[in-house]
Formats: C-alpha cells, structure tokens, sequence
C-alpha cells in the first residue's frame, strides 16, 4: 500500500475538514469534497486572511499547507498526476469514510473540483474549433514592408555583439519544424540566434526585436493541437473569418510559427496562414488566456523590428448573427431570437422566467452544441429533436430525465454533467456518468478506493 492510499497521510487534512464542516458531515448524506495535483489544490477549507497591511504569507494558513502538502508527497512518490477526494461520516464513532477517484480514459478531469469534467464518448475525438484548418486565401502576399535586407541591417545595428545561428542550426531548426523558416524569421536568427547565455543582459535582444526572443531551437508550429483547448470550453466556442479579417480565427494553424513571447505568456508567430486581409508572413500574438483567435501585431517582422509596429490595424467587425448565443436574462432574450441557419452553440443560462422549448432551433443544420443551467428546458426530451449535437451539457437532473425517456442523442462526441461543486456529492456524479458511458461502450470513468478510520 502506498502512502496515498494510507488513511493515516490523510488525517491532518481530515482533521480540518472535520472542523470546518461539522455540521454537513453530520447530517444524513452530507460530505465534502476537494481535488489535489502535486501543482494546485481545490480544498474546501476557510483561508485565513494575513493582518492588516502585511502579505500574506504561507504561515497564516500553515496547517492547511502542511495537511495538503503530506497528500502532494503521497502523490508524488505514487507517480501520480492528481486525485480527487469525497469525505463522508461513517458508522463508527468520529469515523470518515474516504472515497480517493482517479480518473480513467473517458473523461477530461474537472476544473478545481471533484466532480469529472467532460465525459468522452468517442475515441480521439475533438471539438470541432479544434478541427477546424486554414482556409485558402487565393492572392495573400507579404506585405509591401516586408524586407530582409532592411531587418537585417537594423538589427545588427541595435546588436552590434549578436550571435547568429549557423546555416546547420537553421537546417536543423526547419528539419524540427517540418517547414522552412519564413523569409524574415530566416533573417532574424541569422542575426541572433536569441540563446539566453550569449548576454548579460536579455533586455538588449527583448529591446531590438520588440518581444521575448525564444532560441531559435524553441521555435514550433502552433497548430490546434498546442492550445491544450478542454472539450468543455473548446465546444463552446465557433471559428468565423470574415472578409474584414487579417488573421484567421482558428485554435491554431500549421502556418503559424511561433519565436517569442510578449513577456506575459502570449505568443509572438508568423503567420502562413493570414485571414482575407492579412499578409503572408505579418506577426500575431496568440493570447494565454483565450482558445481560439489570435490577434494583428504587424504587417511584417520588418514593420515590427524597424518600424516598431505594436498594435496592427483596427479592428473591423461586419454585421453578422452570431455564431455562439447565451440565452439568459442579460442577452439574448430568447430562443426564437437565437436561431438562425449559421447557429453553432445555444447557451441557456440564468432564467427567471417559464421553461424555455427548443423548437425554434430543431431544424438547424449546423447547431452542435447545447449547453441549459437548472430549469431552462421546459421538456428535455426535446433535446433528441436536435439531430447534428456534438456535445451536450446539462445538469444531473435533465440527464436523469433523458436516461429514463431512452432520449440520450446517440451521436454526441462528449457530455458534460454541470453539477454544483459542493452541493452535489460526487460519487452520485460519477455514477450518472457511468450510465452515460455504458450507452456508447465507454468503460466507467473513475478507479475508486474507499478508506475508513477515526479522526481522533
């Protein structure tokens, strides 16, 4: 038995948990729940705030570290990459029963909670933003700005002691990439091969080129695959370009090749692959913090390092029905208002009003995904109306209602269960899922080990 799987590693944590719940874990039913990773944890503890006008410090809440911090050893020393965790009261006096989850292949894990995240109904499939490729675009060019001999030059002036990479590096690169560097890309790394140990201070590069130099052999594709986009979030989500558009907006492109960073996680890349009107070979930056698009920075590695060319142009936007809509109190105000042909994602938020019925949206040929909060759907057996869905997500209590109607659509891709973090225990979660699953011949999501023993 490993430490993970001793109750003694997770008594300290018990311990609190106890204190802080005590009157949820001793009601019929009642638990809590929390998620671990050796790089972050979801534990419903209260965090105790630092005294006024000082920092906060790891001291104010050490316990909670040192309990927390026992279990990341544990999983550690297992070779794991996280666990989650349901504690509930059992018979014995001051007794717990601990139910440790580890996920299997047929479900994403959860965002900062127990609960699994997106089940995964068929074998390597992907959200369609993520399958999404670049779309030709007869007659994109460089840019007019575009100049190597003139980026050449200005850089070696800025960098006078610069040095660059040898054709063999540069083949060796391009061998990496599976693409030969673009034309300026090519000249840039000529001049600087941008390797942290040929300065003493990596400002002067960052100061030349206008952003974060990676070393040329950093340099990668950001195709749709290097965005890491969740089912959950990545479902959500529509591809559109429009004629008004420089840059394409994808996930990622085979054409997009990234060589910096703005300094704050965002990439710097060339783009081969430029929207109806952008240029070949102009500069983006492909934001951390967002799955699909990326933005203009400039029309040339040439407009970015001599021109010092920041922002692009300004963004144009054509009038067009939206590809993704919210229905909820504060924005669409109705499913009717909602459906067009072009419709991709209907999102049922917060509703005060009566049930809402999807009739208005039955026929659309390009609606994938549908997503309802509690209460939305005025009969969720409409949802087997939907013919072309991908991706449904929907809270335990309308997927009970599909299960027992026999209404579940056969030819979803992947399913989220929005349950509420606390509220909704688990274990019951997981279960759910597992009927979800053995409708497609899915093996159950999780591999569970139950613990028990007292907190003294």
């Amino acid at each position: 038995m490993t430490a993970l799987h001793d109750f003694t590693t997770w008594q300290p944590l018990l311990r609190l948990l106890c204190a802080a719940h005590t009157e949820t874990l001793t009601a019929p039913g009642g638990h809590v729940a929390g998620q671990i990773s050796p790089g972050a944890w979801s534990v419903p503890l209260p965090y105790r705030p630092p005294e006024p006008g000082r920092a906060s410090q790891v001291s104010d809440n050490q316990e909670q570290f040192d309990a927390v911090g026992r279990i990341v050893e544990a999983l550690k020393e297992d070779g794991s990459d996280g666990v989650s965790f349901v504690a509930e009261a059992s018979s014995a006096p001051s007794g717990i029963r601990l139910h440790l989850i580890r996920l299997g292949s047929s479900a994403e894990p959860g965002v900062a909670t127990a609960h699994p995240g997106t089940l995964l109904l068929a074998d390597g499939a992907l959200p369609e933003p993520v399958r999404r490729l670049p779309e030709r675009v007869p007659g994109a060019v460089p840019a007019p700005s575009a100049d190597v001999e003139l980026l050449q030059r200005a850089l070696r002036e800025r960098l006078p002691n610069a040095v660059g990479a040898s054709e063999e590096e540069i083949a060796e690169a391009e061998a990496h990439l599976g693409v030969p560097l673009p034309a300026e890309l090519r000249a840039l790394y000529q001049v600087v091969r941008g390797r942290h140990e040929d300065w003493d201070d990596y400002q002067e590069p960052y100061d030349a080129v206008g952003c974060e130099l990676f070393p040329l052999g950093e340099v990668y594709v950001a195709d749709a695959a290097s965005r890491h986009v969740l089912w959950k979030f990545g479902a959500m989500e529509a591809v559109e370009t429009g004629p008004e558009d420089a840059v394409q907006g994808l996930v990622g492109s085979p054409g997009w090749i990234v060589f910096g960073d703005n300094g704050g996680g965002d990439r710097i890349a060339i783009d081969l692959t430029p929207g109806p009107d952008g240029h070949v070979g102009q500069v983006i930056i492909i934001s951390h913090e967002e799955n699909v698009g990326a933005g203009l920075v400039a029309d040339s590695l040439t407009d970015l390092v001599v021109h010092r060319h920041f922002d692009g142009r300004p963004l144009r936007r054509s009038e067009r029905p939206p590809l993704v809509a919210h229905v909820n109190r504060a924005s669409v105000p109705s499913v009717e208002a909602a459906a067009h042909p072009g419709l991709e994602v209907l999102s049922l938020g917060v509703w005060e009003e009566a049930p809402l019925s999807l009739a208005p949206v039955f026929d659309l040929p390009r609606l994938r995904t549908l997503s309802a909060y509690p209460g939305t759907l005025a009969d969720p057996c409409e949802i087997a109306r939907l013919t072309h869905l991908e991706y449904l997500e929907l809270p335990p209590g309308e997927w009970r209602v599909l299960l027992d109607a026999g209404a579940v659509p056969s030819g979803l891709l992947a399913a989220g269960i929005e349950a509420h973090r606390q509220r909704d225990n688990p274990l019951r979660t997981i279960a759910l899922a597992d009927e979800i699953l053995a409708l497609y011949g899915r093996p159950p999501i999780a591999d569970i080990t139950v613990l028990e023993g007292a907190i003294p």
